[in-house]
């Protein structure tokens, strides 16, 4: 039943291209850590030593094969093999097939079906959890939490299988009607993200199934036992090669993307060029704003969990932190002072608030930043450095000192760098948190109501999520989650984010 599950997360995880057959040396598959005792518990997933990377309504996989590694002590955890070019025609085909049957389901009977996928993920929640923490590197509770807004946004999916549909609109014409009709848009893409690989994932697929669309993705044994296609999910794990074939597909009618900014803006040229539809869920290079009026005993946690949560390598990390001149010096010191007391160690521990980058080419970004700080007349205050100890850690940063127009600032770094700014007045500041490409998620702290909806107005905030006297980080599932500019527009999860996998006829 599980197996789909772990096929996902191995996709998204730290890759190594391995050629040759699928038999290793026996030194080799001993020193996996499905095989260790204490990791027993991914076999009650369905995972295995080699797993099959394609799922179109059976299992298969004739790519290349990759391991996963384990970030927090760089060991390989399993093997899978991907997708070949033949894979994902073949899952095309079937997914389009099974589509034809998905779409006449009614819609309240499709939201059923995604129940029982959010009850099926309840009863796993965590070992499932534990799976994520593992392959990203995450503390356990994130990894959880992860899967928990899968059940959630099932949840939300069901209600809303009841409520999609257009307007009847009055017509210019005696005794008739306008009346706006939603159907599905077919063949929903899903490319998911290393850091949030059930998250994101979930969002997308749980709205887009009620919606009447088949997804290139994964969840089998609830379809099975409903006697529902498989291919309806399928799942195609790959590289860039499938991506780009993906993109390229003028069978996919909608590819939602979430990843860097620089890769999504070659997905969107590719899916423009045949009309096609693309959701872009991209980079965040998000601001905390503190007003000297603002509750320090607020701001502080606020901007340590913003900026060090999940290592920095959320789309919404805090990644600037503008301080009025009057509490600059303050907050830096007691921030500081947080800082040295968050503790380190085995995402598995439940003590552990902050665990180890996805991989070590991120280490490496991780210094390279750090550098150009120096350079371009930044002080470390706090961290800087990578941390002596098995796997991918790097001390949390703090940065001060820097003009906030440097080109390391508005470079989205996806590590625990905070740069820290003094400002004098809200036109100043609220033009420097727009000035940046991306516009995702920010934040202001103030007592101040006309200033709060000043932020809240069309000279306020340019980003997609608006927050008050809260971090840049933790959106509800009941709300659009996206961002504007480079951020790439696209919208998913809440709201009536559902409209983007349907087409809209008026008649």
């Amino acid at each position: 039943m599980w197996r789909a599950s772990g096929q996902l997360f191995v996709h998204v995880a730290r890759k190594r291209i391995l050629s040759g057959p699928w038999d290793r040396p026996a030194a080799f598959m001993s020193t996996l850590l499905i095989n260790q005792p204490q990791y027993a518990w991914l076999k009650e997933l369905g995972l295995r030593e080699e797993n099959e990377g394609v799922y179109n309504g059976s299992w298969g996989g004739r790519g290349e094969v990759i391991t996963t590694y384990c970030p927090a002590n760089n060991e390989p955890i399993a093997r899978v093999r991907q997708a070949s070019a033949a894979d994902y025609e073949e899952t095309v085909k079937k997914a389009r097939e099974a589509w034809r049957i998905w779409a006449d389901i009614p819609a309240p009977k499709r939201g059923e079906i995604v129940r029982q996928i959010g009850d099926a993920l309840r009863e796993k929640i965590q070992v499932l959890g534990s799976l994520v923490s593992l392959e990203m590197g995450k503390i356990l509770v994130e990894g959880v939490g992860e899967v928990q807004e899968y059940v959630d946004i099932c949840d939300y999916a069901v209600g809303l299988s009841r409520m999609i549909g257009g307007p009847i609109l009055p017509s210019e014409r005696p005794g008739h009607a306008l009346i706006e009709q939603w159907n599905p848009v077919g063949l929903v893409g899903i490319i998911t993200a290393f850091n949030f690989p059930v998250a994101v994932y979930g969002w997308n697929n749980a709205i887009a199934m009620i919606c009447g669309n088949a997804c290139l993705c994964w969840m089998v044994k609830v379809l099975e036992d409903n006697k529902l296609p498989g291919a309806i999910c399928s799942l195609t794990c790959g590289g860039a090669d499938i991506g780009t074939a993906m993109a390229k597909d003028e069978q996919v009618n909608l590819l939602s993307f979430t990843g860097s900014t620089q890769v999504g803006k070659q997905v969107a040229l590719m899916v423009q060029e045949r009309f096609g539809r693309s959701l872009l869920e991209l980079g965040g290079n998000n601001a905390i704003i503190a007003f000297e009026d603002a509750d320090l005993s607020l701001v502080v946690p606020s901007a340590l969990f913003a900026a060090v949560g999940t290592a920095g390598q959320r789309c919404t990390t805090a990644r600037r932190l503008f301080l009025h001149e009057s509490i600059h010096d303050e907050v830096v010191n007691r921030l500081t002072k947080a800082y040295a007391q968050i503790r380190v160690g085995n995402p598995w521990d439940a003590n552990v608030l902050y665990g180890p980058l996805h991989t070590k080419q991120a280490m490496s970004m991780f210094l390279g930043a750090v550098e150009e700080a120096k350079k371009e007349g930044g002080t470390v205050v706090y961290g800087g450095k990578v941390m002596d100890r098995p796997g991918n850690y790097v001390e949390p940063t703090i940065v001060t000192g820097l003009d906030h127009s440097a080109s390391i600032v508005h470079t989205e770094t996806f590590a625990p760098i905070l740069y820290v700014f003094k400002f004098k007045n809200e036109d100043e500041v609220f033009a420097w948190n727009n000035e940046v490409k991306q516009g995702l998620s920010s934040s202001i702290f103030t007592k101040d109501l006309g200033r709060i909806f000043r932020w809240l107005g069309p000279k306020g905030s340019d980003c997609g999520i608006v927050n008050v006297n809260i971090p840049t980080s933790g959106a509800e599932i009941g709300g659009a989650f996206g961002g504007e500019k480079h951020t790439g527009g696209g919208r998913e999860s809440g709201s009536d984010a559902w409209k983007q996998y349907m087409r809209r006829s008026t008649w």
